[in-house]
């Protein structure tokens, strides 16, 4: 499969540098500051944008990231409004990858087949379903390489050679590498870990390799790309959103200039020595 993701990595390689992943929910904290911020986040730095489905339960993700998912849903995010979101950013920005993560029930609610349709129609390159296992790949997987959608899946620091292979199959995009064990947010990457855990990856695949969780600032991006594809900034970008907050949970004035301030602060990890 070739699409967005894969000449996004090419290009990246070609440039000799690593690649910044931005996370931000989708609708967080309303839908048009939202759709404000991802139609900007390409400017401000990012190269590939990780758009999260928001979600009731949203077991993967630390307090941030479910925070941003209540924030979203009680701003009338749905899986419709977050796919609109993605055909507006379509309308200006043809290039840029974007990945949606969730799970899987908003997806299964909303009908698989309809789905994927109206996703590869939106503009959205690739999934990350955090709770579909291979041995589930019937489920979603297999329709959605079908329908021409990237397939990323997460290995782990317990992911061992065994398990490997099987995390790999039907995989493409990018692989995922989750640097430490827990939910998102509230642990620190550690260097001599990452990289102990890219070369092991490497020997196994040829996929680029994004590494997410505990990355925070542009000296963490700096420091995983040396041996990683791509870093993947997440909560850090949407605990910035809870900052720019009112009282009653309303954005600021100054929320989009500010976070993506921010972006191009940790984008610099990726551009400059």
């Amino acid at each position: 499969m070739t699409g967005r993701i894969e000449a996004r990595f090419a290009a990246l390689k070609a440039e000799g540098r690593g690649g910044l992943v931005t996370f931000i929910t989708a609708g967080d904290p309303d839908p048009e500051t939202s759709k404000s911020l991802v139609r900007r986040l390409p400017k401000a730095g990012a190269d590939l944008i990780e758009l999260g489905m928001p979600f009731t339960d949203p077991m993967a993700d630390g307090p941030a990231v479910q925070a941003s998912s209540q924030r979203a849903l009680r701003a009338g995010a749905t899986l419709t409004t977050t796919l609109e979101a993605v055909a507006d950013f379509r309308e200006t920005d043809a290039d840029t990858p974007i990945i949606l993560m969730g799970y899987f029930n908003p997806i299964y609610s909303y009908g698989t087949d309809k789905f994927l349709k109206d996703a590869k129609e939106a503009g959205v390159d690739g999934l990350i379903i955090v709770d579909l296992p291979p041995e589930e790949d019937s489920e979603l997987c297999e329709p959605a390489i079908a329908a021409g959608l990237n397939w990323i899946r997460l290995a782990t620091p317990t992911t061992d050679a065994k398990r490997l292979p099987t995390v790999l199959n039907n995989s493409s995009g990018f692989l995922y590498y989750v640097s430490i064990m827990g939910i998102t947010g509230t642990k620190n990457v550690q260097e001599d870990d990452v990289r102990a855990a890219i070369a092991r990856l490497r020997k196994h695949t040829d996929m680029p390799i994004a590494v997410g969780f505990g990355v925070k600032t542009r000296e963490d991006v700096r420091m995983i790309t040396k041996s990683a594809d791509a870093a993947v900034v997440g909560s850090a970008i949407v605990n910035k959103i809870a900052s720019e907050l009112y009282a009653d949970g309303t954005a600021r004035p100054s929320l989009v200039t500010e976070v993506l301030s921010f972006v191009r602060e940790i984008a610099i990890g990726v551009r400059s020595e």
